[in-house]
């Protein structure tokens, strides 16, 4: 057989679109732990007591009181088990769900409602024990998901360079 013949042609189409989702699939594997890494820097800047930002007095005279401390215990607690079985029920289902940045948006405000109500030193490990647990299931479910898929992937590979076509569905 030469290097051009048709059997070879008629799988190089497969065949890259099978690396490009292998390279697509390797990307995603990493965004639950730079959506962990993008938290830890956030956490840092709580830790500090948001430098950058403006006294909690100066801003809640323009846009008025916060909610009490207490009230955001609650929905922080509503919120971190929400989260926790929303994930676990993606993981259940084998959801391909690519994104966990929403989850620190989410938790950064948080830090920042306690940090206007003045009672974020008494609430961070609370804020980031939450935190660490929710990215953490939802780094390993996005790594998980990616590992089955690129499996699958390189199975299909295989069979495509063994019998010159690509597995049936």
């Amino acid at each position: 057989m030469s290097e051009n013949s048709p059997e070879q042609s008629s799988t190089d189409k497969p065949r890259k679109e099978l690396e490009q989702e292998l390279k697509r699939l390797g990307r995603l594997s990493t965004r639950g732990v730079l959506a962990l890494s993008l938290f830890l820097v956030i956490c840092i800047l709580a830790w500090w007591d948001f430098p950058y930002l403006p006294q909690p007095d100066a801003v809640t005279s323009v846009i008025g009181a916060p909610p009490c401390a207490r009230l955001i215990s609650i929905a922080l607690i509503i919120y971190a088990f929400s989260a926790i079985i929303l994930s676990l029920c993606r993981m259940a289902q084998g959801v391909e769900h690519r994104s966990s940045f929403c989850h620190v948006g989410y938790l950064t405000a948080f830090f920042l409602f306690y940090y206007f109500s003045k009672a974020l030193q008494q609430n961070f490990w609370a804020v980031f024990g939450a935190g660490i647990t929710i990215l953490g299931i939802e780094s390993y479910r996005i790594w998980n998901h990616c590992a089955e898929r690129i499996l699958k992937v390189k199975e299909n590979i295989e069979f495509l360079n063994r019998n010159g076509r690509l597995p049936p569905q």
